[in-house]
């Protein structure tokens, strides 16, 4: 072995060990499964996530109502503008028809004092400086119904959220549930007809030997070996639906496509434990329904609309506290520092909006509650249905169980008799697609008894 060729190997060995520690393997029960669905499975963790936005705009709507603090610093200039302006009103400051030989001394010196006062003077000029404040605003909402109320809705809309993550994680079960019920099926199935592959094989053989002996027809054997090929192509075609299945799995379970995944329980776990409970239904709790407890919460936050559009006929009151620090002031500045005050805002007429609101709502909460009434109904009507489905799957099912007994009998006394030679290679075919048949809707009646129970178990919420 030269250098590269070593080099090689070695290379090919460390591939083949990363990839096989990369390469995860999972086992689950179904209870397991359905647990690490309801963990794992993106759909519910978008549920989820949901219910963590509707607790942020819980905030929001609470900090909307609360102590709002804003900062400000702004700063102008007005290019130092000069504003003119005289304190007289210029003009002569004598007053007109006045006898100075009638006022005596009082009289002139107040005469005196007023002349100086009105006398005309220079103008006056005021420069307009540069100017910058801070200022710091507190304001709060004191009175507002339509504030309470959005508090309200918001809580009621982060339940909703809530209750749909329950909703979720039912379908996401009972998706885990019914896809483990056919991979299950699917493998019973594939193990029914290795069995009569076997079967076939050594029918064949005989068959083919006695052709070979001149014992028997060589259409014998050839028809024996059609039936065989037949029932190997349904294998493969049940063991692509079983990759199907799987990689379903994966996807619920919330795995990556190339991770294995195999599964502990079986037909026979289930089957008897499925027999004791099938025809006991403990009835349906309306209210232990998630759907028609959204629409309970639905009807309540239709109830609340009603209210909110109410309140919008209410004043507001919202009062304010600002505080400014003047950094650079002009020479003429006349704004305070300290500014508080109140405000009220009453709605006095809205063109008949509000009304028409208030109408809107009113009408949408009686769509809602005809809603959970309907809804109601179907419920009810959907017990007694998905209750006569499962006694119907479950009679169905003893009897497809006591075919098979018979179907299998009488293929092995018919089996038996060809190799007697007292039948035909045809009537041991028939005999073959009669027994597959009966396994068929065997396997059948298994899988509609298992989803029987499964949708009622969802109905009352008992996954």
């Amino acid at each position: 072995m030269n250098f590269k060729t070593l080099i090689t190997a070695c290379f090919l060995m460390i591939a083949t060990l990363v990839w096989g520690q990369e390469k995860k393997s999972y086992v689950f029960s179904l209870q397991e499964a359905q647990e690490y669905a309801v963990a794992n499975n993106k759909t519910l963790q978008i549920a989820r996530s949901q219910v963590a936005l509707s607790g942020e705009q819980i905030d929001e709507a609470v900090a909307g109502g609360l102590p709002q603090v804003n900062g400000s610093l702004d700063y102008n200039t007005n290019f130092n503008y000069k504003f003119n302006f005289s304190p007289g009103g210029g003009g002569s400051t004598e007053p007109p028809d006045i006898d100075y030989t009638l006022l005596d001394a009082g009289d002139l010196e107040i005469l005196r004092l007023f002349q100086q006062m009105t006398a005309p003077s220079e103008s006056a000029a005021i420069v307009l400086e540069d100017q910058a404040n801070a200022s710091v605003q507190v304001s709060a909402l004191l009175f507002s119904g339509q504030y309470w109320t959005g508090i309200k809705l918001a809580k009621i809309a982060r339940t909703i959220a809530e209750k749909n993550v329950n909703l979720t994680a039912l379908d996401i079960k009972e998706s885990v549930i019914d896809t483990y019920y056919l991979i299950l099926i699917t493998e019973e199935y594939l193990r029914i007809i290795d069995e009569n592959i076997e079967n076939l094989e050594e029918v064949f053989k005989h068959t083919s030997d006695m052709a070979y002996a001149g014992l028997a027809e060589q259409t014998d054997a050839d028809q024996i070996q059609v039936n065989l090929s037949q029932v190997k192509n349904s294998k493969k075609a049940m063991e692509r639906n079983l990759q199907l299945n799987f990689n379903m799995m994966r996807f619920l379970l919330g795995l990556e496509s190339g991770e294995e995944v195999a599964l502990t329980d079986n037909i026979d776990q289930l089957l008897p434990v499925l027999e004791q409970q099938s025809l006991f239904t403990p009835g349906l709790d309306i209210t232990q329904n998630p759907s028609y407890q959204i629409m309970q919460e639905q009807e309540i936050l239709s109830e609340k609309s009603v209210d909110l559009e109410k309140w919008a006929y209410s004043p507001t009151l919202t009062g304010f506290y600002s505080y400014t620090k003047k950094l650079m002031t002009s020479g003429f500045d006349l704004s305070p520092n300290n500014v508080a005050g109140v405000s009220l805002s009453v709605p006095i007429f809205s063109g008949g909006t509000r009304s028409s609101r208030v109408s809107q709502a009113k009408i949408q909460l009686d769509q809602t509650r005809l809603n959970r009434e309907q809804l109601e109904e179907q419920l009810k009507l959907q017990d007694r249905q998905l209750s006569y489905n499962l006694n119907s799957s479950y009679e169905n099912y003893l009897t497809q169980k006591e075919s098979v007994v018979v179907a299998k009998r009488v293929y092995q006394s018919i089996n038996n008799k060809y190799r007697q030679g007292l039948l035909s290679s045809l009537d041991l075919t028939q005999a073959n697609t009669n027994y597959l048949q009966a396994e068929n809707n065997y396997i059948t009646s298994i899988m509609e008894l298992l989803k029987s129970k499964l949708a009622l178990d969802k109905l009352y919420n008992n996954l």
